[in-house]
């Protein structure tokens, strides 16, 4: 329609044809046929598909029917924490493979953890507010003193982006051991000290990822970029 385009119906359609099915795709142009077809239905959305007549339902519902999986929002899930790590760890072989042949290959595992931090940073920064809201339930700093949730991404991003530049090392150094020591003690507080169930802001405020095992590998990481640059500065 010119005001409105129904994504859930293209989908629906889109996979009712791909099942081999033929399709009468009856449009709803004007509100009053919305509402009219919701209460003749007694359904409260659209699209519904109808198969032979019966009424199959929503798009979730005609995935249900072809035993497709329908994501539960309320279900926690990493994926979000590992999608970023496997772009990360892509990203840091790729600047491995443009750079010189004499780039030793720590190089990209180095790149690996800056580039998980600067994407990390990113998705908290998209919303710093929620985010904030979200970490104060659970780190041992910001929750004595609040605005350290909301310099906490920044301070994030900054350190990643000066880990691969390889500048600025007397400050990235200390700054991603201190933000990776306070979160993985907090993490380890919350969830393996004091056994609550909380979710975790590593992606921003709007995530629905376990506060865990992977909230806790990317504190880790950072602590463990910091002494790994310390000591190749030292020897």
């Amino acid at each position: 329609m010119p005001e409105h385009i129904c994504p859930y119906g293209l989908k629906a359609r889109y996979l009712l044809r791909s099942q081999g099915y033929k399709v009468d795709d009856h449009w709803l142009r004007t509100r009053e046929e919305t509402d009219a077809f919701k209460a003749s239905h007694k359904v409260a959305t659209t699209p519904q598909t109808f198969i032979d007549d019966q009424r199959i339902g929503t798009y979730d519902d005609l995935r249900r029917f072809f035993s497709k999986r329908v994501a539960d929002p309320d279900v926690p899930s990493y994926r979000p924490v590992i999608t970023v790590f496997i772009c990360a760890l892509l990203m840091a072989f790729a600047a491995l493979i443009a750079t010189p042949r004499s780039t030793p290959i720590q190089q990209a595992l180095e790149w690996f953890i800056a580039f998980s931090m600067c994407i990390l940073a990113l998705l908290k920064l998209q919303d710093v507010e929620s985010f904030s809201t979200m970490f104060l339930n659970y780190d041992l700093l910001a929750r004595r003193w609040v605005p350290y949730a909301y310099i906490y991404p920044f301070a994030e991003f900054l350190a990643g982006v000066l880990m691969i530049s390889g500048r600025l090392s007397i400050v990235s150094i200390p700054l991603a051991l201190f933000i990776g020591g306070v979160g993985a003690i907090s993490v380890i507080k919350a969830v393996y000290v004091d056994h609550r169930e909380l979710k975790c802001a590593c992606v921003g405020g709007a995530s629905n990822v376990p506060l865990g095992f992977v909230s806790l590998t990317e504190n880790l990481m950072m602590v463990a970029m910091s002494i790994w640059m310390t000591l190749r500065h030292v020897l």
